[in-house]
């Protein structure tokens, strides 16, 4: 079984209101219901001295993200919004550390890299940096949701040479079309991340 040391961060993705509200504008079936699950992997985390990271979608009014503006999505997450900010049931700290994706318009959906959906160019964001900085080698990832923006960030992680894990408890599906969720679940453990065993209390 695995346990959090200094070497180990928890990227907690995502877990904002317009997900994981009911009243969100792109609500995710049984987000709710996987917030004690993150606040137990938060507290162990931090107990054994890890690294915590949330990742924020955080978009502009326009953006190609958008349906409205010729995207997938409906309005979600605008900066400074209500829709934006981490769910009051999350457990978050003071100094919690925080990264902010499709600010300039980007598809957002790994905590790593954003992409621009018209050239299709992709950025890094400050996340790698600061996990290297911190002597991070391995990534658990949890939140929502689990065919967007967990298995982009855990692919990206494999891609960026750290030893990538996924809390399975503690992630939730938007499911656009029936099964993504499972068909996410395999991409990552087929790619190497596999799921991260809670040991017993």
């Amino acid at each position: 079984m695995q346990r959090y040391d200094p070497t180990t961060a928890l990227i907690v993705v995502d877990v904002q209101n317009d997900f994981a509200d009911p009243s969100g504008s792109l609500a995710v079936t049984g987000a709710r219901e996987i917030i004690p699950r993150i606040n137990a992997a938060i507290a162990a985390a931090r107990e054994h001295g890890a690294m915590i990271v949330y990742t924020q979608d955080w978009h502009p009014d326009v953006t190609p993200h958008f349906l409205k503006d010729g995207g997938i999505w409906p309005v979600h997450c605008l900066a400074d919004s209500w829709g934006a900010a981490l769910h009051p049931a999350l457990e978050v700290g003071p100094d919690a550390t925080r990264i902010r994706k499709g600010v300039n318009g980007e598809d957002g959906y790994s905590g790593f890299t954003t992409r621009d959906p018209t050239s299709g160019e992709t950025r890094p964001t400050p996340l790698a940096g600061l996990l290297h900085e911190g002597g991070v080698k391995r990534v658990v990832v949890c939140g929502l949701a689990t065919d967007y923006c967990v298995n982009a960030t855990a692919l990206d992680a494999i891609e960026l040479g750290f030893e990538a894990y996924f809390l399975e408890e503690a992630v939730a599906a938007v499911n656009l079309q029936p099964g993504d969720g499972e068909r996410a679940t395999e991409m990552m453990v087929d790619a190497g991340c596999h799921p991260w065993v809670i040991p017993p209390a």
